[in-house]
């Protein structure tokens, strides 16, 4: 956490906009997000299977297949002066749709023996390299069996 209030104070204390670009839209900015995230799985040895993969009125950021084990990742973009962190905004609906757009993807490709969802945050702040919190296993997305 204290990195994350770090960046935020070099960040404030920049003269100017700190937006990445003021002409910059939330779809653009989305975007880079997910450059960014597709990015950080490369370099990590990933394969980048699938962007904005839709499935309905669902949608899937990034899938991944990393080794054996195929990741449906969420990317939540943040701008420096924004409050809240990506994680906190994967909500009960959220979960459903990405629940709902992971089961199409599997039925399409014929099912998968290892399966994982991440969240990835990233922080873009004008001047300054993307900062990437990489969630693993964000195991909370799948329905709890009693």
């Amino acid at each position: 956490m204290r990195w994350l209030l770090r960046l935020l104070a070099s960040c404030l204390r920049r003269p100017g906009p700190s937006r990445p670009d003021p002409a910059c839209s939330d779809a653009e900015l989305g975007r880079r997000g997910e450059d960014a995230a597709a990015r950080h799985f490369a370099g990590r040895g990933a394969e980048v299977l699938g962007r904005n993969w839709r499935h309905g009125r669902d949608e899937l950021d990034l899938v991944v297949l990393e080794g054996v084990v195929l990741v449906f990742v969420e990317v939540k973009t943040r701008r420096a002066e924004e409050a809240g962190r990506g994680w906190f905004a994967v909500g009960p609906r959220k979960r459903r749709a990405l629940r709902r757009a992971a089961r199409g993807w599997l039925r399409a490709v014929g099912g998968a023996p290892h399966v994982r969802f991440d969240v990835v945050e990233v922080l873009i702040c004008q001047g300054v390299n993307p900062r990437i919190v990489h969630h693993i296993g964000a195991g909370l997305l799948w329905p709890r069996r009693r």
